[in-house]
Formats: structure tokens, sequence, C-alpha cells
């Protein structure tokens, strides 16, 4: 290990002189198996609170590319995706588990919940840092604590489609690389490889990983602001992590274009709408969602009263975690100068740029916009197990006799709240129904409004195809450019001959006749209007790009 490398290890990490010897291999395989049974049990519950919630089309999208992936299109030939791709991140997990277990919802299910494991298990390794022995397993439990039992009201946030809390996964893997090995030259560019690999994906990065990093190294550079004990060869290495992060930055932003140069997916514009005129909205809104990913939202609208009384319980022993953070994230920003420290400062930057960014943001009307700043839960546990978890071992040396009984009770309060998740019942889609109904009416390929299409061909598990229109001015359905296949609307590859009306935010009928003249036939099935034609609909309507 160079002097520079020894300069950035984590306080309280021993000296290769002063570690201790080697784990016999009875003591190693002992402590993997408990991980591995640790992680099968986090696995079920959270596949289990996953499924209380019904697939919608955003995730079932993300199946059909996947899917359409593992079948030989690799760069999305013909897709019209979101404004995140997820090309780099989720889409290849979806693609791992589509060869396992089929095309149908239940690839979104095991994914959100071998995400979330991983997160678990990640912000764990990660707190604990290079501490040892008591100090050390006390940072990784209250890391992994802070995240173990997600509030049912945020499972669409935390544990269903693909959405920014996934991202989270390989940022923190990029932040295991910086924080595990010595700083060598090497570091800076797979650094930068990986945050340009993520940023195809997913552009929260930036606010989560690289302008955060690049703001404290440079920050920190300034001559004067560092405190004793600083090192040049440190300087460099951090001015070279910050380098490599802004390169990525900027290279990334551009991959999108350069694969649909190449013939790959079309990705739609990434939202940067501001509403400042909203602010005080914001922030109440903020609050909510920062409650709300750690468990302790105690402000939603008739919570009390029109929950069970052990949620509301659970939820307000949650509270707890929120504060631990708070207090976590104060130190943080104060240790933004102090020497050997990156980790923490970077993250206490990160947290703060996406509250802020949320805060000012359009998408800060509800709890559902929350998903934009789902990265705060990992970075915030993270940070506090790096900030406080060594102090808990002395505190309960000096408050025994009413500390332990207090971390006793939340402990056992979040693992009640882990089995109350699992505990939910499976919830059907919300196309299910719909699907039903147009199998047993041999109906294999028709059109729809976009809740209804992507989500029904996945529940289907592909034998029925249903793609997504939308009315244009004037009233006529042209096809959605939004998660959907161009293919789907050729008339030389499909014959379309019904189309799906109603329905929650469906398609009005008088769209669908004045789109295509007077169906053949309609039927009234479970709240949806269907209405069949004896031609393909796919030849009287506007290709894509046409609207």
């Amino acid at each position: 290990m160079t002097r520079a490398g020894r300069a950035q290890e984590a306080p309280g990490q021993a000296s290769p002189a002063a570690s201790p010897a080697r784990t016999p291999a009875a003591a190693l395989a002992k402590r993997t198996a408990l991980v591995v049974l640790a992680a099968a049990v986090l696995f079920f519950c959270y596949w289990r609170q996953s499924q209380s919630v019904p697939l919608s089309s955003d995730g079932s999208g993300n199946v059909l590319q996947a899917w359409d992936m593992l079948h030989g299109n690799l760069l999305l030939s013909h897709w019209r995706v979101s404004d995140v791709s997820f090309y780099t991140t989720e889409l290849p997990q979806y693609m791992l588990i589509a060869a396992l277990a089929g095309l149908g919802p239940q690839v979104v299910h095991l994914a959100a919940a071998m995400t979330y494991t991983l997160l678990v298990l990640l912000a764990a390794v990660l707190a604990r840092g290079g501490a040892r022995g008591r100090e050390g397993l006390a940072r990784a439990l209250l890391a992994a604590g802070l995240m173990l039992a997600p509030q049912l009201s945020a499972t669409s946030i935390l544990l269903l489609s693909p959405d920014h809390i996934g991202t989270a996964v390989p940022l923190l893997v990029i932040w295991l690389l910086i924080d595990r090995f010595p700083p060598r030259w090497f570091i800076p560019p797979l650094v930068g490889l990986a945050f340009a690999w993520v940023m195809v994906a997913d552009s929260i990065v930036l606010l989560t990983g690289i302008v955060p990093l690049v703001l404290v190294c440079v920050l920190r550079a300034c001559p004067g602001v560092v405190r004793r004990g600083e090192r040049p060869a440190s300087r460099r290495y951090e001015l070279a992590l910050a380098g490599a992060a802004a390169v990525a930055g900027v290279a990334g932003s551009y991959a999108p274009r350069a694969i649909a140069a190449l013939g790959g997916y079309q990705q739609s514009p990434v939202g940067a709408d501001m509403d400042l005129g909203q602010l005080q909205h914001g922030s109440w809104v903020t609050l909510q969602a920062f409650l709300e990913l750690f468990g302790g939202n105690v402000f939603a609208a008739s919570y009390f009263g029109a929950r069970p009384a052990l949620e509301v319980v659970l939820v307000v022993l949650h509270l707890a975690g929120v504060i631990v953070v708070a207090w976590a994230l104060g130190v943080g920003l104060a240790r933004i100068f102090r020497f050997g420290e990156l980790i923490v400062p970077t993250f206490a930057v990160a947290i703060v740029l996406n509250l802020g960014a949320y805060m000012i943001s359009t998408h800060a009307q509800d709890l559902l916009g929350a998903r934009e700043m789902a990265e705060v839960l990992p970075l915030g546990a993270v940070l506090a197990g790096r900030v406080l978890g060594d102090r808990i071992p002395a505190w309960i040396r000096a408050a025994k006799r009413w500390l332990v009984p207090v971390l006793a009770v939340l402990m056992a309060g979040y693992l009640a709240a882990l089995g109350f998740g699992a505990a939910q019942a499976a919830a059907p889609s919300a196309s299910e129904s719909l699907m039903t109904w147009l199998a047993a009416h041999r109906l294999s390929d028709g059109l729809a409004g976009y809740w209804q299409a992507n989500s029904t061909t996945v529940n289907s598990h592909g034998r029925i195809l249903v793609s997504a229109v939308v009315q244009a001015p004037g009233g006529k359905l042209v096809p959605y450019e939004w998660e959907t296949d161009d293919a789907n609307y050729d008339p030389a590859r499909h014959y379309a001959n019904f189309v799906v009306a109603g329905g929650a935010a469906g398609l009005p009928a008088w769209s669908a006749e004045l789109t295509f003249g007077r169906p053949a036939r309609v039927y009234q099935a479970g709240g949806y209007t269907i209405m069949v034609w004896n031609t393909n609909l796919l030849a009287k309507l506007a290709g894509p790009g046409l609207r």
C-alpha cells in the first residue's frame, strides 16, 4: 500500500501490521452461510411485499424490452423508451430473470426483490468500511437496519418496476471500488468507465454520484481548505477521480444518441422542469417523501384510523431511523474538508443535491414522485452507518440499562415491519381480468390505452399483443411513443382487429370510431368496452412519429 493509500484509509481502520490473523476456514464458511441465509430471507420477504402492488405498464414495458433483447434485438431497434432507459442496469437483470422464469409479471417482482436485497447487503458492506470488531458490526447493522423494512405505501417506489432506486446498486459498487482499494493509477479510469455505464441507463447518477464527487474533490483541492494531515498525492488522486467522473458524465449523456445512430432505441428527452412557484408545497412533499423512504411517514393522508393499528405503530418506530439519518447528514456536511474521508462528505452532498433538485422540480406534486429521490435511502443508510455506527458500542457501555431495551424494541419493530410487509396478500394486475376475457374470446392482437397495453401483453405471457395508442389533436388515435415497439404497428407484421376503450385512464370509444369507423361487434366486460372490426386496424393507423 502506498503512503497516499494509507492516508485514504477510513478512520478506525487497522494498519496491515496490526491486522488480526487470517480467519479460519470454518469460521469464514459459517459467516458466509449466515450471509446467504439472511439474503435468502430478505429476498423472500421483499418478493412477497412486491407482489402486494399490481404490475403496471411501466414495468411491463421494461419486461418486453428485456425479452426482445434476449431474443437477439440487443440494441432495441424500433423501440421508443422513456426518458430513463435502464439499458445497462435493470434490463440486463430482466434478461437474466426472463431467461430463467419466462415472460410474465414474475420478472418484475423477482427483480425488485433481488435489487433491494443487493442494496441492503451493499449498504451494510460499504457502511462497515475498514472498521472491524464491534464497531464494524455496528456500522453494518445500522445501515442494513435503516433499509430493512420499506413502508407499505413506498412499495411501488422501492419494490416494483425499474426506477431510480435500482441505479443505487451500481453506484454503491463504484464506491466500494473507491473505498476498498488503495489509490492506484487505474482506479480513476475504472470509476469513470463505471459511471459512464450507469449514465447510459439513468442520468440521475449525475445528482447522486458524479456531481457530488466532483464538487467535494474540487473544493478540497482549493489551497488551505483541508485540515492538517493532507498529502499532495491524495489531492492529486481525488482530482483524478473527479476528472474521470466528469468525463463519464459527458460521455454517458451522449451515449443514447450514439445508440440511436447505430439503429438502436430512441429515448425520450429527459425532463428537468422546475417550478419555483410551488416551492412551499414542494418542500412539504419532499419532507413526506423523505419520511416515506425511511418508513416513517406519519403524515400520509387519512393515515391514522385508516390503517391497522400495528402498521401505525411500526411507522412511528421508524421515526427513530429518520432522526439518525438527519443527524448523520449534518455530521457529513460538517466533514467536507476533513482529510482522510471522501465517502462521508460526498454522500452528504449527494443527499442534499437530490433533495434540493426534487423540491424545486415538477415531480414534487405528490408522493408518487418520490421515486426521483429514492437513492436518498441507501445513501442515507450508508452515511449513518459510517458516521454513527461505531459510536453505538460506546453508547451501550455508557448507558446499558436504558439504551439496550430501547434498541431491542426498535430492532423488534423493524423486524416486525419486515414480516408485516411480507404477509400482505398478492394483488392481481389491473389488466388481468381484461387479459382473461380477451383470451377466452380468442382476440390476440389489438390496441388500447397505455395503462392497459403493455401490462396485458405481459400478463398473457406474450400470447396477446396489445399496443398502446393515444388521442392526437382532433381526436383520432395514433401510436403512443413511450415504452413501445414501432414494429408492433406495422400492418405487414401484425393484424390488430380490436380496441379496448374505457378503464382507468383508458381511451374514449368515440375516438376509436372516429379513427377506424363503426366496429362489427362491441362487448362490455369488467368496465371495459371492447370494439372488434373485421379488418386490420393498423392499415388505418398513422405510423409512429406522425402524431
